[in-house]
């Protein structure tokens, strides 16, 4: 579509090298036209699928502390009386794991992310 006030800019690729934009563009999730402009002006260009991770591993790391809580929540008010205290120490260590994994995760996904900027 043109557009008023802008120039267009062509470009001779092959099928292959076409394809590959395309896929790339489609990837970002931007148009081919604005995923070509941000690459040619050196602009950042973040993949849909890592932005998607690291939203996945954010909710992951919520739920986890959600379910940390309504444990705690649990014990305190009685409602695990049969549960021994060392069952009950190992899952909240459980718990806590998972989320150090969780935030371990999160930190070398945005070190990947900004390295690849």
């Amino acid at each position: 579509m043109p557009c008023p006030g802008k120039k267009v800019l062509h470009a001779y690729l092959t099928p292959e090298e076409y394809e590959q934009m395309k896929s790339l563009s489609e990837q970002a999730g931007l148009s081919l036209s604005t995923f070509v402009r941000r690459v040619c002006l050196g602009q950042d260009v973040k993949s849909r699928a890592d932005q998607e991770a690291v939203r996945a591993l954010l909710k992951a790391n919520a739920d986890l502390g959600r379910l940390g809580g309504l444990f705690k929540m649990a014990i305190t008010e009685g409602r695990i009386r049969e549960m021994q205290y060392a069952e009950f120490r190992q899952m909240l260590r459980r718990l806590e794991k998972s989320q150090a994994q969780v935030v371990a995760c999160c930190r070398a996904v945005a070190e990947s992310l900004k390295h690849r900027s």
